[in-house]
């Protein structure tokens, strides 16, 4: 299976992120939300412990050595795993340090696992231009050029494995109107990318983000909300990148049942299937798959279609 849209600090192994704060003598929180999750700060509150781990370079290497074993037991044998360099930052790293180690930890997957393909997405974040992600400051990981940077570093180090750029973050808070113009920096420069819009605001996000000429959208659900977006993501071959079950953790739709997935599928939008946080949301694959069989009535074609969406959509 491929997999387009997956966090590494929301699906940092749960043993490993215990083990290592107990090494550090740092307070172990919850890693995982309660299904009956009511907000998305909630939700939010569960990256505390990854982030904080997550800043030293052996282990960003281990996170994404673990993290594509474990899709590859989950039958995921293609995956792109994204990340925010700057989020790495808060101690002594710099953002290419970041980078490199989470790519010697990709490459080391592939490497022990024969037909293991695992590409990286380096993300920038909405109101880094504002205040680092986390951390303290520092002039580098702040101020209006920040993500624009972050673009240049990007285009610096694209090969085999480094393969594009995403926008991440707070979504209502920062519209993604604001960052028209660093995506068409991104493709003056030739770096690839996806965008993460209607899951936090609706369909203005997803409008604003097919502005950058973006060809993937992450999550992208609340297009439903307006019959000409969804018409417009079905002519110009938009792939929706969803994650159901994170979206019922963090209150996308007020009951499951709303999810507009199938209504999507069903539309010709080229929707697939994704874990987006495995750790933080308990998911699988499996679990996404199992869910929207139950709960949509997808069949094991339409099952197939979206995992053809998925392939061709891949950097």
């Amino acid at each position: 299976m491929t997999e387009l849209h997956v966090h590494l600090d929301g699906s940092l192994r749960k043993e490993t992120a215990i083990a290592l704060a107990k090494e550090k003598g740092t307070k172990i929180t919850s890693l995982t939300v309660d299904e009956d999750c009511d907000s998305l700060e909630t939700y939010l509150e569960c990256f505390r412990l990854p982030l904080s781990l997550l800043q030293e370079a052996p282990v960003i290497e281990r996170a994404v050595r673990e993290l594509a074993e474990d899709l590859l037991a989950d039958g995921v044998n293609r995956a792109e795993i994204r990340f925010a360099p700057y989020s790495f930052c808060a101690k002594d790293l710099s953002p290419k340090e970041a980078v490199d180690a989470a790519r010697r930890g990709a490459r080391a997957a592939m490497a022990a696992h024969k037909g293991l393909k695992i590409a990286l997405i380096l993300c920038c974040m909405r109101g880094q231009e504002e205040a680092p992600f986390v951390g303290r400051v520092r002039e580098e990981l702040t101020g209006e050029k920040a993500n624009f940077r972050l673009i240049d570093l990007i285009e610096e180090e694209m090969d085999d494995v480094v393969k594009a750029a995403d926008l991440a973050g707070a979504e209502a808070l920062f519209p993604t109107g604001r960052y028209i113009e660093l995506f068409r920096y991104a493709k003056r420069k030739g770096v690839p990318f996806t965008i993460h819009a209607g899951e936090g605001a609706g369909a203005k996000s997803v409008w604003a983000a097919l502005e950058t000429g973006t060809g993937r959208i992450g999550h992208g659900v609340r297009a439903i909300e307006e019959a000409l977006l969804v018409d417009e993501l079905v002519r110009k071959k938009i792939t929706l990148e969803c994650c159901v079950i994170s979206n019922f953790h963090t209150r996308c739709f007020a009951n499951p049942i709303d999810h507009p997935i199938k209504r999507l599928f069903d539309a010709g939008v080229r929707v697939t299937l994704n874990t987006d946080n495995r750790t933080i949301s308990d998911t699988t694959m499996h679990r996404e798959i199992e869910t929207v069989q139950r709960l949509f009535h997808f069949t094991d074609e339409e099952i197939r279609r979206m995992q053809a969406y998925a392939e061709e959509a891949c950097f």
